[in-house]
């Protein structure tokens, strides 16, 4: 089953589907003990009696959990399985290979434990609900993998209730890995956020974070588009969350599909999965900046990109500038624990996004906006950043 689902063009992928089921037999994770029980005293302290005045101590001191237990080190990844990778709504038990993974990337880049949780439910309601109840026992929910527009509500309502972070990966760690190679691309050609026309393709988590967190650093003209073509007021086929998009973007109103909108633009961020031909990025303004993320197949590929463009990105590791949450959801959760932040603001994303494009510096380049997901310097830089931001906000618990 595992086979069928990677493309057998050859004697080589046929090995990679192999390679990659062997390697996933028993899962991925496994939980090791923090401390010895190997003697009558050992059991005695680490469960009973000892552990009774452990309890007492956070029953009369609460915020002692996040030292005397592992919450403060601990997050939960959360999904229904509604929309896995490229793989859409495959359910909770095939998700499960994915959380795994996810919170093995948050323990080998950050240090952060993480617990996969693939729920039976999905309802929005229902979600909620299960995700409350759990929460005292970790330090920070990931959200991953929640079909839109049902996830902004998830994530919404959570975040109002709980007050640990809560984080929706596809939409803010994909939103501060573009805003921090987009800037950073910017800078290479010559322009600055503020200036800079932008098309956004895509219209579901990701598009919806890339837009806001754009406009929030100082973007002015953003054209997002859906399956209908340009989101605009008044224009049918609007959900609530494109309606607002719609008050927050497109100043000129411009209308049409992406070779329409595209004509002139500096800026093409694709997170919609369609195709974009070359004609319409040859349009683009001279020294146009590309990001085709997505995967496995970019909007255009990025060698025809590249005859039109200044610089282009892919979420793909076997070309340059890979656009990787790897580099932001680590990081952000390290900086949030270790300050004990009630959640991630906006401002923290931003941090996050500018110490990331830092990182980069004066090996600035074509095939260089944004570092690689081994930089060890990524989720330090990032961890700091946030829990500064965590700070100056007056979120930080410490």
């Amino acid at each position: 089953m595992v086979a069928e689902l990677i493309p057998q063009h050859s004697p080589a992928s046929h090995s990679l589907a192999d390679r990659a089921t062997e390697l996933h037999r028993g899962g991925k994770l496994e939980v090791r003990s923090t401390v010895p029980v190997r003697t009558a005293e050992d059991l005695s302290l680490a469960y009973t009696p000892g552990v009774a005045t452990v309890c007492t101590a956070i029953a009369e001191t609460p915020s002692l959990v996040n030292e005397l237990t592992w919450k403060g080190n601990t997050v939960a990844v959360v999904t229904d399985g509604s929309a896995v990778l490229g793989l859409g709504d495959i359910g909770p038990e095939a998700a499960l290979p994915v959380m795994e993974g996810k919170a093995l990337l948050f323990k080998e880049f950050a240090g952060v434990d993480a617990v996969p949780i693939c729920l039976a439910c999905s309802d929005v309601d229902d979600l909620v609900e299960t995700v409350a109840r759990m929460a005292p026992a970790f330090g920070g929910i990931n959200l991953e993998d929640i079909s839109a527009p049902r996830c902004f509500d998830v994530e919404r309502r959570l975040q109002e209730r709980l007050d640990i972070p809560v984080f929706h990966d596809d939409q803010h760690g994909t939103a501060v890995v573009v805003a921090a190679a987009l800037v950073n691309a910017l800078r290479l050609t010559g322009r600055q956020l503020p200036e800079a026309r932008i098309v956004v393709s895509g219209a579901g988590a990701a598009g919806v974070a890339v837009t806001k967190i754009l406009l929030s650093m100082g973007a002015h003209d953003i054209v997002v588009l859906d399956r209908h073509g340009a989101i605009h007021p008044g224009r049918e086929h609007l959900s609530a969350v494109k309606e607002s998009l719609a008050a927050l973007t497109n100043p000129h109103a411009r209308r049409g599909g992406p070779s329409d909108v595209l004509d002139g633009a500096d800026v093409f961020v694709g997170v919609s999965g369609g195709t974009i031909a070359e004609e319409a990025v040859a349009r683009m303004a001279p020294d146009a900046v590309v990001f085709a993320l997505a995967n496995p197949d970019p909007e255009v590929h990025p060698s025809v990109a590249g005859r039109h463009a200044a610089v282009v990105a892919t979420g793909r590791s076997d070309f340059p500038n890979q656009i990787n949450n790897v580099l932001a959801f680590p990081g952000i959760f390290r900086g949030a624990l270790d300050v004990r932040a009630s959640r991630v603001s906006e401002g923290m994303k931003r941090a996050a996004a500018e110490a990331l494009a830092g990182i980069v510096g004066d090996d600035l380049g074509a095939d260089y906006v944004i570092p690689g997901p081994f930089d060890a310097r990524v989720a330090p830089a990032v961890a700091a950043a946030v829990a500064e931001m965590a700070r100056r906000e007056g979120l930080a618990r410490r």
